[in-house]
């Protein structure tokens, strides 16, 4: 990430609502959000969460209700998408099919009138860098599912635009052509250095994609912080809910627990079973074991408390000799490993 002091966003009270009166529907409400230049930054959060409002705000197909936006100090909250300096990649990938895939590279130069020769070789650098150098003739029906997501995204980067906005793009993609794409994405990023704002519902793709993320929820930013703060230390039991799986305690469960009247957040790989005595520095419950499901060298239990809450614990498979759905087990975590969070929207026990 580039250190200047001008970062590439900056969002000022953003908000935006639909219809008026009994009827208005806020969408996003009063967000405050600062990206920096170089940044592969993404809006994480349920459907309906605002991200996908807050994208279409910055590139200027949506009006915000009030507030500001700023690309690199210059307020353009008023300016329509062709005067922004920021290029969109949306999900349907949006290819001319009767072009070859050199041709959608080039449309936007042509657009532009720059001259045939210098927007040919502009092209063709361009998909170098998105390893589809020798495909440039081919149509886009031709292609399979990730070279045309990556066309799609060398005629969005060939303009060399401030901001890159990336609405879901890889949601067409089955699971396997997904994570290779999240690769290849992140790596195109590096190369050509510009910030990537990237909207998705998919947790992993945030984790493993990003420098930072904002979690959304309900037209708010509950959250904004690295992967690593955002999964180790979720500020509120909403975030520790939705990113990863969670075991919120309330605060009635934390203090009989802990000892401590807070709301907890602790991850199920913080867990173990236990048949002996536990250290000073952790804390232990029993209960009874009504799910069991093997996922390879991990399994995951869900152990029902005497007070109706439950919890979840990912141990090693090989380390469950006799644990069995309807049985009594011990469950063990580091006090050290439970997290106070904001009490949201909380649940008993684990959320899924």
């Amino acid at each position: 990430m580039s250190n200047s002091p001008t970062p590439a966003i900056q969002l000022v009270g953003l908000r935006k609502s639909f219809g008026a009166g009994e009827h208005e529907v806020v969408a996003v409400d009063s967000v405050d959000l600062t990206i920096e230049e170089g940044e592969f930054f993404s809006l994480l959060g349920p459907s309906g969460s605002g991200k996908t409002t807050v994208l279409r705000m910055i590139a200027g197909f949506e009006m915000p209700s009030a507030g500001a936006i700023l690309l690199q100090g210059q307020n353009v909250t008023g300016l329509a998408p062709y005067d922004r300096d920021v290029n969109t990649v949306f999900q349907d990938y949006a290819l001319f099919p009767h072009m070859t895939v050199l041709q959608n590279v080039e449309y936007g130069l042509k657009v532009k009138k720059v001259g045939k020769a210098q927007r040919r070789a502009q092209a063709g650098e361009m998909l170098e860098a998105v390893r589809l150098g020798a495909l440039g003739h081919r149509k886009p029906t031709q292609l399979s599912g990730g070279q045309r997501q990556r066309v799609a995204l060398a005629r969005a980067l060939v303009n060399h635009p401030k901001v890159l906005l990336l609405d879901e793009p890889l949601g067409a993609l089955d699971l396997k052509l997904r994570e290779e794409m999240q690769v290849e994405l992140k790596a195109i990023q590096r190369e050509v250095g510009i910030t990537f704002v990237f909207v998705t519902h998919d947790q992993g793709e945030a984790l493993s994609m990003s420098n930072r993320i904002a979690v959304f929820n309900h037209g708010r930013i509950e959250q904004v912080g690295t992967p690593r703060e955002i999964y180790d230390h979720p500020s509120t039991s909403f975030v520790a809910g939705f990113v990863g799986t969670s075991n919120v305690l309330s605060a009635a469960l934390s203090l009989q627990l802990m000892g401590v009247e807070q709301v907890h957040s602790v991850r199920p790989e913080r867990l173990r079973v236990v048949h002996q005595q536990i250290a000073d520095s952790e804390v232990a419950v029993e209960g009874i074991v009504s799910d069991l499901q093997y996922l390879g060298a991990d399994s995951r239990i869900r152990v029902d408390l005497a007070d109706g809450a439950h919890l979840l614990a990912n141990v090693p498979s090989d380390g469950l000799v006799g644990v069995a759905i309807g049985g009594s087990v011990r469950l063990a975590w580091s006090r050290f490993a439970a997290f106070t969070v904001a009490d949201t929207t909380i649940s008993e026990g684990g959320n899924e």
